[in-house]
């Protein structure tokens, strides 16, 4: 009798195992199965309708995999073949900086990407693709382009129609390249000025980056109704709670505090991160960026709550999601159950950046097993391909796309003045007298562009030198600014000649080098030892010193700024040198102010909504503050 009850149960396992593979074959030949091709006169074809409609048209005539290739985003260098932007139905492309064609100019990029476009273009649906980059100030990866200041020195300016034309102006070179998608305004908090990437932000006030960032918005997404001019998706970054991280909780033991613990709860989301954020929504954004930070116990890419019900529930938002770097793949556990938890939180592409192959794969098992939907799969390709159809990319228009270099170069320059922040004047030292006749000048960041223009230029952490085209360093805008016939002399180190007559204004440039993301995590930020004695050998020979601090963020001073006359923060002003010159010599009156506050030393870090520190003792200088 047992053996009887035996092989009844293992007959019916068995046919509960034939049932069950004979539905999930069945399943994944219906969902293997390429939909007729597009009628003549499909609706997705007509320019005329709005891209809502278009986009859901066209997702009626795509396969599986023809979807799950709109939502892997790769880097380009990673890409085996072009033939695989076909195969694969790759949705975008993108370069990390450094990423470059063999021709570094304008044309050679265009090439490049219009090369990749016509591959995508031959498909059989024909779908563009979008192609990004992270031209977080100006399309610096390309010698000859416009180097504006980066966020933080914006910030300090705090004039949206300056930041709206910025973005405008950034546009157009992109669209001079053929890049239709920007990874830009970055929205984060800084709170802790031992991160790596404060420079990228507009302030730790989330209201005026909220503003400013819809700004950037606005300039790089401009309207593109009539097709007078291309523009450029924009990106608002890093969602969210990015500059709040814990020091020395890094998921990446290479840094300290960059993709770290954000620790907030409910009250402090809503009060603290998400106003930019929604602000930068209602300015229509195409696109948002999740982070490579924690949130409480959960990586951002895998919080479903904050992305579907607060961010595309709450705000609304109708773009897509896309993950950062590598950012799907830091969630904890196997890359297949990684994806899906993604995709399912709400994240609808993914930079993978690399391999495209095993996530289209990993896609289509989950959606054949039932893991993900694939209404949640419809969702976010729909997404994906409004924003295509909003940028015009379907459509066969040639727009015209060229740009103003001087009028660029005038923009920088006003922007690089508007940015400059008097912090100490004793005896009204500034402006300076374009008449003084000898005037030193000493420091690291005087006669070097790489380090006014920071990291995300050309390369990834930055360049060093005056080699960059179309650009001024800050000692060629003094030698400008002053006089005929005054004497400028330069010495990096300070080491003028023994003995020479002291001469009446010395002005010391000195910074940070270039860094960028967690490489620039540092514990103590300050001028490093050869800029301090640069300055005290301006002081030993000079009647008065005005130190120009060039830097991603508020610098440790506070043993040094008393023997100062004057302190001005410089930020990353980027190509224009000149600008800062233009203010230093009353060219252009001082008009910036701290987008976030100075604080002393470290152990006041991090820093409260309110500036409040860490240890309850008073910082150096409040946000907001200038001397103007």
């Amino acid at each position: 009798m047992l053996q009887a009850l035996w092989s009844h149960r293992s007959f019916v396992v068995l046919t509960a195992a034939i049932m069950l593979l004979a539905f999930f074959s069945a399943r994944w030949v219906f969902l293997s199965m390429t939909p007729p091709p597009p009628k003549e006169n499909a609706e997705y074809k007509d320019s005329t309708l709005p891209a809502s409609v278009r986009a859901l048209d066209l997702l009626s005539y795509m396969s599986l995999e023809e979807k799950v290739g709109q939502m892997a985003l790769v880097e380009k260098n990673s890409v085996a073949s072009s033939n695989d932007i076909v195969a694969y139905g790759l949705g975008g492309l993108l370069s990390g900086s450094g990423a470059r064609p063999v021709d570094n100019s304008f044309s050679g990029w265009r090439t490049m990407i219009d090369d990749y476009m016509d591959t995508a273009r031959s498909s059989r649906l024909g779908i563009p693709l979008l192609y990004g980059v992270d031209a977080v100030h100006g399309h610096a990866h390309v010698p000859g382009a416009t180097i504006f200041p980066h966020a933080i020195g914006l910030g300090a300016a705090a004039d949206p129609a300056l930041v709206e034309a910025i973005g405008r102006a950034t546009a157009r070179e992109l669209s001079a390249t053929s890049i239709n998608w920007n990874y830009a305004p970055t929205l984060d908090l800084p709170r802790d000025i031992r991160w790596g990437r404060v420079y990228e932000s507009f302030s730790d006030d989330a209201e005026l980056a909220g503003i400013l960032g819809a700004a950037y918005v606005r300039g790089l997404q401009g309207a593109n109704t009539a097709g007078e001019e291309k523009v450029v998706l924009a990106t608002l970054k890093h969602y969210i709670g990015l500059g709040s991280m814990q020091w020395d909780t890094s998921s990446n033991k290479n840094f300290r505090i960059d993709q770290g613990l954000t620790v907030a709860d409910d009250a402090a989301l809503r009060s603290d991160y998400l106003p930019a954020f929604a602000t930068g929504v209602a300015a229509g954004a195409g696109s948002v960026m999740v982070g490579l930070n924690t949130w409480g116990k959960k990586k951002l890419a895998a919080e479903s709550y904050l992305i579907t019900d607060v961010l595309k529930g709450e705000l609304g938002f109708k773009g897509f999601v896309v993950s950062d770097w590598y950012g799907v793949y830091e969630i904890p556990g196997p890359r297949f159950f990684a994806t899906a938890e993604a995709v399912n939180a709400g994240v609808d592409m993914v930079m993978l950046p690399f391999d495209y192959k095993a996530f289209t794969r990993h896609m289509k098992i989950a959606v054949w097993l039932g893991l993900v939907s694939q209404a949640r799969v419809d969702d976010a390709v729909v997404r994906i391909l409004e924003a295509k159809f909003a940028l015009g990319l379907f459509d066969d228009r040639e727009v015209p796309v060229s740009y103003d270099e001087v009028a660029h170069s005038n923009l920088a320059r006003t922007a690089v003045a508007a940015s400059q922040v008097l912090l100490k004047n004793d005896n009204s030292l500034l402006p300076l007298s374009s008449n003084t006749r000898h005037i030193r000048v000493v420091g690291s960041a005087a006669n070097n562009v790489g380090m006014q223009a920071g990291a995300w230029t050309v390369e990834w952490q930055g360049v060093d030198g005056n080699w960059l085209p179309n650009t001024t360093s800050i000692l060629a805008g003094i030698k400008e600014a002053v006089a005929p016939g005054v004497i400028v002399e330069y010495d990096e180190r300070g080491e003028f000649a023994p003995g020479s007559k002291r001469a009446p204004v010395g002005i010391a440039v000195v910074g940070e080098r270039p860094y960028a993301e967690g490489w620039g995590d540092k514990e103590y930020p300050m001028l490093d030892e050869a800029d301090r004695e640069a300055i005290k050998k301006l002081q030993a020979s000079t009647e008065q010193v005005v130190v120009v601090i060039v830097s991603g963020r508020p610098l440790f001073i506070s043993n040094e700024i008393d023997s100062w006359d004057g302190l001005v923060a410089a930020w990353l002003p980027g190509g224009e040198g000149a600008g800062v010159a233009d203010v230093l010599f009353g060219k252009v009156p001082f008009t910036g102010t701290l987008p976030l506050p100075w604080p002393r030393h470290a152990e006041q870090l991090p820093l409260t909504a309110d500036g409040v520190t860490a240890d309850g003792t008073p910082i150096l200088f409040p946000r907001f503050y200038s001397l103007r």
